[in-house]
């Protein structure tokens, strides 16, 4: 694209010395132009590329407050903007399945705010087992006990598959509540419906035989933890008999049979570590569990 104007210069017929003056004059004013020119063009992908980048960053921090919770958890109860600001108090971590998130016998002052992922709750036995207490989901609070009345840890916590949770130190956790009155209202309500979940299940250990028992469990971790299927609910955790057996405090053999019954009857049907709930109404008549009853 040179050729035309240094042309030009050879055929004007100046001297020597000033045609090799506007010659170099020449190429250094193309040079900056091109070098100009690219500059514009990097600015303007960069900019581009920026603003994409704020677009996705804005996605992701919408995305924990647009999520749908699951009924009862703590971030459920809360308001959008109380469970924004909760959200934004800890610090985030990303772990793989068999993790323990919280030990049990441990002195510590956090909280665990569980995003998203599957947990179990669980206590060692004095004659060595370990004891299913309850499952946590994303939206659930735990170590909140510890946390507050500087106790140490009353059980484990472990990840049942990949988990997203947030660590929240309890001083922080502590402002939070000043701060938001409603907040604390509802993590009372929802310390009282956890001592109330327990306390039926003391009397169903006392009151009901191992099938009915079973029976209750089963049609409860349909309704928290179910997906529906074409042949029924199937209930998304991987449970062991053996921790089924202490969650619904019976024997591990007693467990075997009720739930042979129970599949013999149609009402459920169990795979390696998975169950599908067939035909829950039925199974909540065994459980004689009300209709209104959640």
């Amino acid at each position: 694209m040179w050729t035309l104007p240094i042309d030009l210069l050879l055929g004007s017929g100046l001297a020597a010395w000033p045609t090799l003056g506007l010659l170099v004059a020449y190429l250094l004013a193309a040079a900056l132009f091109r070098q100009a020119s690219r500059t514009a063009k990097d600015r303007l992908r960069f900019d581009r590329f920026r603003w994409w980048r704020k677009v996705g960053a804005l996605m992701r921090r919408e995305t924990p407050q647009t999520a749908q919770w699951p009924y009862g958890t703590f971030l459920q109860r809360l308001g959008p903007p109380v469970r924004a600001a909760l959200l934004e108090l800890g610090v985030r971590r990303q772990v793989p399945a068999g993790q323990i998130l919280i030990h049990e016998g441990r002195q510590e002052s956090h909280l665990v705010l569980i995003e998203q992922g599957l947990t179990k709750v669980t206590a060692a036995l004095p004659d060595g087992r370990t004891a299913l207490l309850s499952l946590r989901v994303g939206g659930d609070l735990v170590g909140e006990m510890s946390a507050l009345n500087e106790q140490p840890r009353s059980a484990t916590v472990t990840a049942c598959g990949p988990a997203r949770y947030s660590v929240i130190p309890c001083d922080r956790f502590r402002a939070f509540l000043r701060g938001n009155p409603d907040a604390a209202l509802e993590l009372a309500a929802m310390v009282s419906d956890r001592l109330r979940w327990s306390n039926r299940r003391r009397i169903d250990f006392t009151s009901y035989p191992v099938k009915i028992r079973v029976a209750r469990v089963v049609a409860e971790l349909s309704r928290t933890h179910g997906q529906r299927a074409p042949d029924g609910v199937v209930i998304d955790v991987r449970l062991t008999q053996p921790e089924l057996a202490t969650i619904c405090g019976a024997s591990e053999t007693s467990i075997q049979k009720s739930l042979r019954d129970l599949r013999t009857e149609g009402l459920v049907d169990t795979d390696y570590r998975r169950m599908t709930v067939l035909d829950l109404p039925r199974l909540r008549a065994v459980g004689q569990l009300d209709a209104e009853e959640r």
